[in-house]
């Protein structure tokens, strides 16, 4: 089988390179480290049988265009990206493993919620610029922590939080109540997380139910001092929306990961105080990026030996 990785980080990491060259003969890796239009993702994947692939957007459209391609396989752990439906349809196999990059995650959500809480951030942007200012926030401990979506990453947030002795409302489409006892967490809807919580941390897919999610509205309802974190996907949170709310000081401040557009481009955003913003880079420690690129390598090698076997 062909195989092509489409990752840039995949691609320039020497133990998931060396990998492949010991499980694949015939690959070829990202190492320009481009960031694929629709056009160029299929020139790419064209003469492939099997891919990696990180957040390229495989779509009805893609796909369509890729008659020799048989397998997916995820590099990281969510799957908007990929036409699940579409791929079913058409007989492609979608490998992955969830909650790969949990730990990775997790700590940027506790990281971002002491920065912003203790105003370490803020305090560190004024003394640059020569502001000698003491305010050192609020403690993370025993304040309200709202999450929403409570799978790999929200219970991992879970675990690291139970030193901090904070009080958990937890929010999911799943019915969880025997792990929300065994943790002392406390279901509440989503309006009630975002008129109590003191922090509040989103760990859902994008879909349908959940773009917008935090909006004007639901921002409204917020505690002025509230700290927002999406480390999720980008179009959870209405970006144009948070931005008023932060520029108004509506609510304490807010961290972002992740952008309905990537990269990010609105200065205006980015250049608030109140608003700590990385470059997607939560699940990705270094022990997350080989974790995840690991399972990719190993998910897709079992794969084609099935299908040998099978022949």
């Amino acid at each position: 089988m062909k195989i092509a990785v489409t990752s840039p980080s995949f691609s320039r990491h020497p133990d998931l390179t060396a990998a492949m060259a010991r499980y694949f003969k015939d690959f070829k890796l990202n190492e320009e480290g481009k960031r694929f239009s629709p056009a160029e993702l299929v020139a790419y994947l064209h003469d492939c049988d099997a891919a990696i692939i990180g957040l390229e957007k495989m779509d009805a459209r893609v796909i369509d265009q890729l008659p020799r391609l048989k397998v997916i396989s995820k590099y990281g752990v969510g799957l908007d990206n990929i036409d699940i439906a579409h791929c079913r349809r058409k007989g492609i196999q979608v490998l992955w493993t969830p909650g790969v990059n949990r730990l990775s995650v997790a700590e940027m959500v506790i990281s971002n919620a002491i920065a912003l809480l203790r105003n370490i951030y803020v305090s560190s942007l004024q003394l640059k610029q020569g502001r000698w200012i003491k305010n050192g926030g609020h403690q993370l401990s025993h304040k309200t922590v709202g999450i929403i979506g409570v799978g790999h990453i929200g219970k991992e947030v879970i675990r690291l939080l139970q030193p901090f002795q904070c009080k958990l409302l937890v929010n999911d489409i799943i019915d969880q109540h025997a792990y929300y006892r065994s943790v002392g967490a406390i279901e509440a809807t989503k309006e009630e997380i975002f008129r109590t919580a003191d922090v509040i941390t989103i760990h859902t897919p994008l879909t349908d139910q959940t773009r917008y999610m935090i909006n004007a509205r639901t921002l409204a309802m917020m505690k002025p001092f509230a700290i927002v974190i999406n480390t999720a996907r980008g179009g959870i949170v209405h970006q144009e929306a948070l931005k008023e709310a932060l520029r108004a000081k509506r609510i304490g401040g807010a961290a972002l990961d992740v952008y309905e557009e990537e990269p990010v481009t609105d200065q205006a955003l980015l250049s608030l105080p109140n608003l700590i913003a990385t470059p997607h880079i939560g699940g990705n420690a270094a022990e997350a990026v080989k974790a995840m690129g690991m399972a990719a390598i190993e998910n897709l090698r079992k794969a084609i030996e099935r299908s040998a076997g099978n022949a």
